[in-house]
């Protein structure tokens, strides 16, 4: 049975699941191959995902959405709400002239079957699961026979109170009553990061309270209410919105931990899903919390893995199995569309060359095999520099038109993590913070000494991995800077021609292609 399923929102995605084998056949995203952040399903990744088939899959897999708003009118399939009776549509659709088995369930039926089925942890084993996004802020409990149980609502729309006081703060954003822009809450969690909780004063715990009551709709949260408010238009760059900004992150994680810490007591492991599980911070509070056995958080973590999510529901529905073998590089695959190069010196790949030139100082861009799942690169879709100086950060962060201060993550071999960081073990999705130990690594410590880490094994990413080994040999350190290759506001470059035009414009040294190196 093979399964063709769609998350039609934003951070739109197109997956296939061959329930047979219980495996990922692909996930693509919209939003990869150098289309716009977050896009919804448009025709190229239809079409692309269709050629996996080479006939018409056995099972059309919809997830639900709505639209925005108090009200979130159902607009596609199952709708965005609900676990029990009436979150899943059963039936058969003609599709091209073919019969075929259709199923769709709600939204937030998918991040958590979606976190569910790409955890370790057998079917069976009874899973708590946090979902945390722009409208949802529930716990869960899937026991040993498959079945959810909903725990409570700790919070609505945490995902949009957290980005509301980035915009709040931020004379720039674009309209006093304009949307929330889906990037403030990483930016958020930056400043947050250079905060001190203990110097938050009575007004700004005000704001707190006021922007975190429980009745309040993200629809309400409009910026001219709080123009009395000291900290509108303030700046992000000042300290006092840092130190509001951490005590604000703090008190939103501290109403999820309180309420878990009395409601969720018998150690199941914890399935981490929606937005907020891209906030490295809470993450790794969750991890250190002690309440669970363990925590998991996929790389699709975001409405990007929906489309995984429903293709499992469906799968559980006709099969009653809901894991996947999966790997986190099922994205597209790169397209060497053989655009013209001038004043290009291309070489085959040598990973020691290329080693020798990241250790002189180059910045390179890295396209090997498929885009990785998620927002995060993880060795695929990278651009890298040697860790050791804070001018390689500065430029960096440069070339990606960001703050001259925010941090660039660091990518580790596995067995070499607690040499350099407080951390034991794997860590391959870059989802958790731990602090920088080794003092030669400055252009990956952040300026409160800690780093977003990814480590690597031969297993995971035999390329990247080897690099490391080879850079390791020549440096002493088996780390490299690692952040994404993209155009400003767009998903991973996946195409050599917008690979050359990005290192034109952004001043790249050289690129990997692969099985090529190209000098500029």
């Amino acid at each position: 049975m093979k399964i063709f399923s769609i998350n039609p929102g934003h951070d739109g995605s197109i997956a296939g699941v061959d329930a047979k084998k219980q495996s990922l056949i692909f996930s693509y995203e919209a939003e990869k191959d150098s289309f716009p952040r977050n896009a919804p399903v448009n025709p190229d990744t239809l079409i692309n995902a269709a050629l996996w088939f080479d006939q018409l899959p056995d099972v059309l897999a919809l997830s639900g959405w709505s639209t925005t708003g108090v009200d979130h009118i159902t607009r596609s399939g199952a709708g965005y709400f609900g676990v029990g009776s009436g979150s899943e549509i059963v039936g058969k659709k003609s599709f091209f002239g073919k019969t075929l088995d259709y199923y769709s369930s709600t939204h937030e039926r998918s991040h958590i079957w979606a976190a569910y089925a790409m955890s370790p942890f057998d079917q069976g084993e009874p899973c708590y699961v946090l979902v945390w996004e722009g409208a949802l802020g529930d716990f869960y409990e899937i026991d040993s026979a498959l079945n959810i149980h909903h725990l409570g609502r700790v919070m609505t729309n945490p995902g949009q109170k957290f980005s509301f006081l980035y915009a709040l703060a931020d004379p720039d954003f674009p309209q006093a009553n304009g949307a929330i822009r889906k990037s403030d809450a990483g930016k958020l969690m930056a400043a947050s990061a250079l905060g001190n909780v203990t110097t938050v004063d009575a007004e700004a715990q005000d704001l707190i309270s006021s922007l975190l009551c429980r009745t309040m709709s993200p629809d309400r949260l409009v910026k001219d209410d709080f123009k009395s408010s000291p900290f509108y238009n303030i700046g992000v760059g000042t300290q006092r919105f840092r130190d509001l900004a951490a005590k604000y992150s703090e008190a939103i994680f501290s109403t999820f931990h309180d309420f878990a810490k009395a409601n969720l007591t018998k150690g199941f492991p914890l399935l981490i899903s929606g937005g907020c599980g891209l906030n490295c911070d809470w993450n790794t509070r969750w991890h250190d919390s002690g309440l669970f056995r363990d925590v998991f958080i996929p790389p699709c973590t975001n409405d990007s893995g929906s489309a995984i999510g429903t293709a499992v529901d469906a799968m559980r529905h006709f099969t009653g199995r809901a894991k996947l073998d999966w790997t986190v590089y099922a994205g597209q695959s790169f397209c060497d569309d053989q655009c013209d190069m001038q004043d290009v010196t291309v070489s085959e790949l040598n990973l020691r060359e290329v080693a020798s030139a990241l250790n002189e100082g180059m910045v390179i861009g890295w396209a090997i095999g498929n885009c990785e799942l998620g927002p995060r690169a993880l060795g695929n879709r990278s651009i890298l520099a040697a860790p050791f100086s804070i001018e390689s950060r500065d430029r960096l962060n440069r070339l990606k038109g960001r703050a001259f201060d925010a941090p660039i993550a660091p990518v580790c071999l596995e067995e070499d993590v607690s040499t350099h960081f407080s951390w034991s073990g794997p860590s391959p999705y870059m989802l958790q913070f731990s602090n920088v130990t080794d003092p030669n690594l400055k252009a990956v410590t952040h300026l409160d000494g800690s780093a977003r880490v990814q480590t690597i094994t031969q297993d995971q990413n035999a390329m990247l991995y080897n690099l490391l080994r080879e850079f390791k040999a020549i440096s002493g350190t088996g780390v490299l800077c690692n952040t994404s290759l993209n155009f400003q506001g767009a998903g991973f470059i996946n195409k050599t021609s917008d690979l050359y035009h990005y290192a034109r414009s952004a001043g790249l040294d050289a690129v990997v292609a692969g099985i090529s190196f190209y000098r500029l």
